[in-house]
């Protein structure tokens, strides 16, 4: 600058040197301090592990030895033989003395039984506290025998017996009628139900005064219980023994936050001293206090008024359920006063370098070329846009002045602009690869997941809101987070947040009061420095959570979510953008915005997309659903079958997914789009039945087509039986006596009557028909009868064409019963059974239909023709030949197997390709099983009676025998359960009984 003054060379030299040393010298000590900080805090964190487990092992071993000294005690034959007199000459005494005499930590172990007698021996062990709560203990007692005999008569007598540490008698005492009855306390009671050793929660001993635990078990005579108490003083001497730091240390604690042991140095600054299982939150100790806040995890740092404090808590557990807190707690500063001590070295030895530095650096002050040669290579660097080195200062010599103070903005441009191109590649090519990754994504809560986070990344704002738009025009939310307030509601697997949406009209007026449905109906952004400041939107709401939180929502930004060529679905909002390393609030830059709303097209985009393939794919299943609902429809007989059918297909499919050995242990749906698969498939198994006539399906009779012709046949009889009551009459008129005329009619009536009560009852149907009925039948079918009107009158076109030659005469002689020509309808050449690509190898019959009625009273079993059989039979022909033409994608692929198979079977009997075993499929063959055991249970059918569950699994196991079904999977049927869970769904409750499984596994 003008004017200023212009120093030395030299003397800036040795300037500029000193502050080098200076800046080392605190750069340095600053390193120093934050790497040792770091390794004293890794350190402690060390040993406070350390200890955690030494006190955890001795916990765990105090206890363990405590429930099994317990199980030992109960092992013994001698704790089931009956407490009797003083209680001295019971067997189990001796044991219960050199039990408490080997271990100092037992305060006693005991015996109740039954019928209430209790054998108790405590170890006094001259403790004046134990000897007082005795009562008349003499000095001197080591060991107190305590008995409760109960006599025949139910009396009850409690004896005391005072031992020296010799077991010698030093006294005794007794009482009629006591009032403890050991099967009224919880240690007897949780034993007596348990099959193994149980432990008691912490309590305070009455005549100790001290903490303890209770062990007790089960023994082997019945009613009878061991026990085994326990002080934890030896657990509290081991903790205070600890060695944390000056003036921190272990504390022990129940489930109920009671301490059980403290080290001393954590009592510091407390009242009084604590009484036994005092409460932590009652203990008036900083260090505690931190420890009362403090869950379960590694070691961290806490603030406290007293400073940082580095505190640790753990849980030892049992498996019944109780658990032991172990706390530690020590201040941060008896880990790094060390540290300071260092750093006040390194600042003294910086000091005196100093001193020696500066006379020095006079005597190179001469070798300022240096300098030139830092500028030239800085230059060099520069140019390979290389900016790591230190950009060359402003200088008071005025020689260097001007040509570094070019040279440093220079530098600082070309860095700026670089580094604002690099940014911005950065966040285009994030903008690219989110843009990719969301057209990927199928996830609808995923990708609403990704433009949020991807928009949060991007602006690195501190918080985010996505909107989506809903069919009532209000904008709700669907995602929210929150980096400072750790808010994390809606998302991938998650409910959106349950908050009242914001409308977008208010009173039939679009809704620009609130910032999101502004940017929504204008259709553009909205940025926003300082929501404080802000006067166009109401952001009260806003202010109130502020207020609420401790937390203050300054900038804002919201982009309207727009795909191309449609409506605004939403909306992403932005809180508090913060530069990149930093955590100061700015307002998000025009430039960050673009990006934004590009990722917000892109992003609008692929959820419209996401929401049309919804869309379709529910379209999809609605239409399958419908054509599976039209088939039930059609038909009363199997009414709900393909709706059934897909939900049994389901549930077994679930089971073998979960099988880990044998046959079925490799198959697994791993994917939603297998799970879709094989649904469709299931729900389409019949779907070829919209091909198959009613009256096909329906048919009841023999003669039933359309109608039951029946009736046409009876009407002919009715023409026999009238020709023959003329022909009585004309032979009255011609002489023949009345009475003998009237025989004879009566007698041809009677024959009219019985031929067709005989076809009347062929026409029924039935398991055989033998040849002698087929012979009769044929026999009365040649009886004629004269017809006067015109046959061919009033028929269709296509009917007519079936009739052969001219019409005959009139009056014409008719046949009783006939086949005709015009009965039989012939079948397609160019139909698609016959077509090779298809792979079908069931037999066809020639003709299509046969309506004959010869023909079809001759059938020998049922009602149905042959081709009205293959008709019925033809409905899986016809639904693997409808979904071959429908143009299913590649994940679907697979639909026509799962729907086309399930009437093969194992041993390529089946059909309509007759496949072998190794052709089937694991989804084949349960829609397989699913579609038998459903037409055996369905009680929906009016021709047959429903069946009982267990006539179903028994007629399903012979499937199972023949090889139609696969044996694994029907096992699994059985053996998951899933056959009674269908049942109770789906069946009546008077068809669920019980099955015998057993019976048919293997």
């Amino acid at each position: 600058m003008a004017g200023q003054v212009r120093l030395g060379l030299q003397f800036s030299i040795v300037l500029i040197i000193a502050f080098v040393v200076v800046c080392l010298t605190v750069t340095t000590a600053g390193s120093i301090y934050f790497a040792s900080t770091s390794a004293a805090r890794e350190g402690a964190r060390r040993l406070f592990g350390e200890i955690t487990a030494k006190v955890a092992d001795r916990v765990d071993g105090q206890i363990g030895d405590l429930l099994d000294l317990a199980g030992l005690g109960a092992a013994l034959p001698a704790a089931g033989v009956p407490v009797s007199g003083d209680g001295a000459g019971h067997p189990l005494v001796p044991f219960m003395l050199r039990l408490l005499e080997q271990n100092s930590s037992l305060y006693a172990a005991y015996v109740g039984q039954m019928d209430g007698s209790f054998l108790q021996v405590i170890a006094a062990r001259d403790d004046q506290r134990i000897r007082a709560a005795a009562g008349q203990a003499p000095d001197g007692t080591h060991f107190i025998i305590r008995a409760i005999a109960t006599g025949e008569n139910g009396k009850r007598r409690e004896s005391w017996i005072f031992l020296d540490s010799a077991a010698r008698s030093l006294g005794s005492a007794a009482k009629d009628d006591p009032a403890y009855d050991p099967r009224l306390r919880p240690w007897y009671k949780t034993a007596a139900v348990s099959a193994s050793s149980v432990l008691s929660e912490p309590y305070v001993f009455s005549s100790l005064q001290a903490p303890g635990l209770t062990a007790s078990r089960r023994a082997g005579s019945e009613g009878t219980v061991f026990g085994v108490d326990i002080a934890l003083k030896g657990l509290s001497d081991f903790a205070a023994q600890q060695n944390v730091s000056p003036h921190g240390g272990v504390v022990l604690l129940d489930l109920k936050r009671r301490m059980l042991a403290a080290a001393p140095q954590l009592l510091a600054g407390a009242g009084k001293e604590p009484g036994a299982l005092a409460e932590l939150a009652s203990v008036d100790a900083p260090m505690l206090r931190v420890l009362g806040e403090v869950t379960p995890g590694e070691a961290h740092l806490v603030a406290s008024p007293a400073g940082e404090v580095l505190v640790q808590m753990t849980e030892w557990r049992h498996g019944s359920g109780q658990a032991i807190g172990i706390g530690l707690a020590a201040p941060f500063d008896d880990f790094t006063g060390p540290i300071q001590d260092m750093q006040a070295r390194i600042l003294n030895a910086a000091g005196l370098v100093l001193l020696v530095v500066v006379p020095l650096a006079m005597l190179f002050a001469r070798r300022i070329a240096r300098s030139v040669r830092h500028l030239v290579a800085e230059a060099s660097r520069v140019r390979e846009f290389d900016f790591s080195g230190t950009a060359p200062h402003a200088s008071l010599i005025t020689e260097f002045h001007d040509l570094s103070e070019a040279f440093g903005l220079m530098k600082q441009t070309i860095q700026g602009r670089t580094e604002d191109l690099a940014a911005a590649q950065k966040r285009l090519e994030r903008v690219v690869d989110l843009g990719i990754a969301m057209s990927a994504e199928r996830d609808h809560g995923v990708l609403m997941e990704m433009i949020l986070m991807g928009a949060k990344e991007l602006t690195n704002a501190d918080g985010g809101t996505l909107y989506i738009r809903d069919a009532d025009n209000n904008l709700r939310f669907q995602i929210i987070r929150n980096d400072t307030l750790s808010i994390r509601m809606g998302g991938a697997h998650e409910d959106p947040p349950s908050l009242p949406p914001v409308p977008m009209f208010r009173d039939g007026k679009p809704n620009h009061n609130n910032v999101v449905s502004h940017a929504v109906h204008e259709q553009a952004t909205v940025n926003i420095p300082d929501a404080y400041d802000e006067t166009r939107f109401d952001f009260s709401g806003t202010k109130a959570f502020d207020e609420r939180n401790g937390y203050k929502s300054v900038s804002f930004m919201t982009v309207p979510l727009k795909p191309r060529g449609g409506d605004i679905i939403g909306a992403v909002q932005l809180i508090n953008s913060r530069p990149h390393g930093g955590s100061a609030i700015v307002p998000f830059s025009p430039e960050i915005q673009r990006f934004v709303e590009a990722l917000a097209a892109q992003a609008a985009t692929a959820l419209y997309n996401r929401d049309l393939l919804d869309q379709q794919e529910r379209l999809m299943d609605a239409m399958i659903q419908i054509i599976a609902g039209a088939i039930d429809a059609k038909s009363p007989y199997t009414g709900g079958h393909c709706e059934r059918v897909p939900e049994l297909s389901l549930m077994l499919a679930e089971e073998a997914c979960k099988v880990t050995e044998g046959p079925l242990a490799e198959f697994a749906f791993t994917t939603p789009d297998e799970w879709r698969e094989f649904k469709i498939g299931a729900w389409l198994h019949d779907c070829g039945k919209v091909t198959t006539p009613e009256y096909v399906v329906d048919k009841a009779t023999k003669l039933e087509t359309i109608h039951n012709r029946i009736h046409e046949v009876r009407t002919r009889f009715e023409v026999l039986l009238r020709d023959e009551r003329i022909r009585m009459l004309e032979s009255m008129v011609a002489g023949t006596p009345a009475d003998e005329a009237e025989t004879m009619f009566e007698a041809a009536k009677a024959a009219l009557l019985d031929d067709f009560a005989f076809i009347a009852e062929c026409n029924l149907g039935g398991e055989f028909m033998a040849p002698e009925k087929v012979e009769r039948l044929k026999a009365i079918a040649t009886r004629t009868w004269m017809r006067h009107f015109d046959d061919r009158l009033g028929l269709a076109h296509e009917e007519l064409r079936r009739y052969e030659g001219e019409p005959a005469p009139l009056p014409a002689v008719e046949s009783l019963l006939s086949d005709k020509p015009q009965h039989v309808i012939p079948r397609p050449k160019d139909s698609a059974l016959f077509d090779p690509a298809y792979g079908f190898k069931t037999k066809v019959p020639d003709n299509l239909y046969n309506f004959g009625e010869v023909y079809n009273l001759s059938v020998g079993r049922g009602t149905l023709s042959e081709e009205e059989r293959f008709k019925i039979n033809e409905h899986i022909i016809q639904t693997i030949i409808m979904l071959k033409r429908l143009p299913f994608p590649k994940h679907l692929s697979r639909v026509v197997e799962y729907a086309g198979t399930h009437h093969e079977t194992l041993i390529g009997t089946g059909y309509p390709k007759k496949l072998a075993a190794e052709d089937l499929s694991i989804p084949a063959r349960i829609t397989a099983i699913a579609d038998i055991f459903e037409a055996l249970t369905a009680s929906d059918r009016p021709y047959k009676k429903a069946k009982t569950l267990s006539e179903c699994v028994k007629i399903l196991s012979f499937f199972k025998k023949d090889k139609h079904v696969d044996p694994d999977l029907f096992d699994l049927f059985l053996t998951s359960g899933v056959y009674l869970r269908y049942a109770e769904r789906f069946l009546k409750p008077e068809q669920i009984d019980a099955v015998e499984i057993d019976a048919y596994l293997g």
